[in-house]
């Protein structure tokens, strides 16, 4: 395994510079050999916070430091440019959620990942927690048997992010997130894109199941991007399926996702709100498991640190689970790219 991993930046705003480039500084097995991003003031701000050796407006420039990772964290309509590009340059790559926005996108950088040898992560924090990875093995093991439903929620306190407004809690922050990037129906915004991408790749990573249709319907944010969306949902292998999410959490009470799967042998149940964890497999037979979650472990443990550690831990091929894979990411967007489409048109749209 090699001693470190040189890791690049594409996309040096709002969230990469208050949690991407502090997490690759903070690990000891990672050198930040280069950052991209528009705007040459700003460039020159991070490069001499963060002590960078190398920036650039020109996000191919970074190659020539020869990274063995790239972190795209661009605005979501850049994803897939930015994220073939590394994996054109031979580099593993970790982009931020949405993977992209567009399923033939999504499908074409499968497949260049599946022909590099190159792996792509997503960094879905609740993915990599052990009570996820828990819950997926427990459904791997057959502990509930064929899936046949499942009812999916999640909500958070974002209606200013998804309304146009700064949000409230990056008041302090080095960039604040854009308005184009979060609110904007026509750059991939909204509550679906920005955070039903956690609750489906959960979902997926889980189960492993493959979407086949969707009907949704939304209500909208004051700048047309949606706040609140509701679905149903059918899968390939017969099962069925209802999803929801909502920006519309008091910004006082802890994040939710609720995750319920019901199977020909049981139930898994999965809540991740404060104060309600609980991660259960109750079976028809009796024979339940009941794994332990302390109070605050649930949303609480969601880190932004574990996905970057991990992600570096296989550039410097090392062993490490990748519960944001590629094909976690395509599902995901299958789903989300029908969603809205079935938002738009009233009807049932294919995933």
């Amino acid at each position: 395994m090699k001693e470190t991993a040189r890791i690049a930046v594409v996309g040096a705003g709002w969230w990469a510079c208050e949690f991407h480039i502090p997490h690759v500084l903070q690990n000891p097995n990672a050198e930040l050999v280069s950052a991209s991003r528009l705007g040459a003031k700003e460039l020159d701000h991070i490069k001499n916070r963060f002590g960078i050796p190398h920036v650039t407006e020109n996000h191919r420039e970074v190659y020539s430091q020869h990274p063995d990772g790239v972190i795209v964290s661009s605005p979501h309509t850049y994803h897939f440019e930015h994220a073939a590009t590394a994996l054109e340059n031979r580099c593993h790559v970790l982009v931020e959620k949405p993977m992209v926005t567009e399923i033939q996108e999504a499908r074409d950088l499968s497949q260049m990942v599946e022909q590099s040898g190159k792996i792509l992560m997503t960094p879905y924090g609740l993915n990599h927690t052990r009570f996820m990875e828990q819950a997926a093995d427990h459904v791997r093991d057959g502990q509930i048997g064929e899936i046949k439903h499942i009812v999916l929620h999640m909500s958070s306190a974002l209606m200013d992010l998804f309304g146009g407004e700064p949000m409230l809690e990056t008041e302090k922050h080095l960039f604040r997130p854009p308005a184009s990037t979060w609110a904007d129906p026509q750059r991939a915004g909204g509550y679906g894109w920005g955070q039903m991408s956690h609750a489906l790749a959960a979902l997926f990573f889980v189960t492993g199941l493959e979407p086949m249709d969707i009907h949704a319907v939304a209500g909208k944010s004051p700048t047309g991007v949606d706040y609140f969306d509701a679905a149903i949902l059918r899968f390939t292998q017969d099962a069925t399926g209802t999803i929801s999410g909502a920006a519309g959490l008091p910004k006082h009470c802890p994040p939710q996702l609720d995750l319920k799967v019901y199977g020909s042998e049981g139930m898994l149940l999965l809540d991740v709100e404060e104060g309600r964890e609980r991660l259960q497999i109750r079976r028809f037979d009796g024979n339940d498991t009941i794994e332990s979650m302390k109070l605050g472990e649930g949303y609480g443990s969601y880190s932004t640190q574990e996905s970057i550690n991990r992600f570096i831990t296989l550039c410097r091929d090392g062993q490490a689970r990748n519960c944001g894979d590629h094909v976690v990411g395509a599902k995901t967007i299958q789903v989300l790219k029908a969603m809205y489409e079935s938002i738009s048109t009233s009807k049932t749209v294919t995933c």
